[in-house]
């Protein structure tokens, strides 16, 4: 059964047009029967709602326990602070930061954006969707050269339950190489299950499941 929030969230991303269905190639370069563009969220009202939708995952997985959000460019920015947003109206009033592309040699400098990290902030990761970790990679040792942080996780969007590099998928194998929670808002499987879908685009969707899924129980 699908929670309540799950699935006003999957209303949200197919009102958007961020959730399609179709002939698709993946940047891995898998032909897929779905895919997800994040980018397509484009009104106010698309990113108050989406940022609850994050906080409200945040806390059900891991509750208030969270300092600082940080939101890797570009497309974790409005993420972070949307989310910050949302839960501050909630009663969790915490900072956010993000990266910039390339650092600042004028002003204040530097590569990062927002609250300056401390000693001991509980730092969680906001981004779109995780395919291979990259920018998870990317945004760790930068956070660590910033201050002596802790990671409190990662949170994404939909976890497309797909292997990565080995028989992991990217969330499972970026939370057991940095030792952090990492979740989603919705997974594959909860779209599956609320989304009225055509017999063959079904068959399409377990059969793309059946040959590139991730095994929960790999390790690495």
């Amino acid at each position: 059964m699908v929670s309540v929030h799950k699935q006003k969230f999957i209303e949200l991303m197919t009102e958007a047009g961020v959730l399609t269905f179709g002939d698709f190639v993946t940047k891995s370069g898998r032909a897929t029967p779905y895919f997800i563009n994040t980018g397509l969220y484009r009104t106010g009202d698309h990113i108050r709602r989406l940022g609850r939708h994050y906080a409200e995952a945040i806390l059900e997985e891991i509750g208030p326990a969270v300092d600082v959000l940080f939101g890797p460019a570009y497309k974790g920015i409005p993420l972070a602070v949307s989310t910050s947003i949302a839960l501050s109206e909630m009663g969790h009033d915490v900072a956010y930061c993000f990266n910039r592309k390339e650092e600042k040699d004028h002003g204040e400098g530097g590569m990062m954006v927002g609250h300056r990290l401390a000693d001991g902030d509980r730092v969680l990761i906001v981004e779109d969707i995780t395919t291979a970790g990259t920018a998870i990679r990317e945004s760790v040792p930068l956070l660590r050269a910033t201050a002596d942080i802790t990671l409190a996780g990662l949170v994404v969007s939909v976890d497309r339950c797909e292997r990565g590099l080995d028989r992991r998928s990217a969330l499972q194998a970026v939370g057991e190489e940095f030792s952090m929670p990492t979740f989603a808002i919705v997974d594959v499987h909860e779209i599956m299950a609320s989304v009225d879908l055509a017999p063959d685009l079904e068959a399409s969707m377990r059969a793309y499941l059946d040959t590139y899924g991730a095994d929960t129980t790999a390790t690495e």
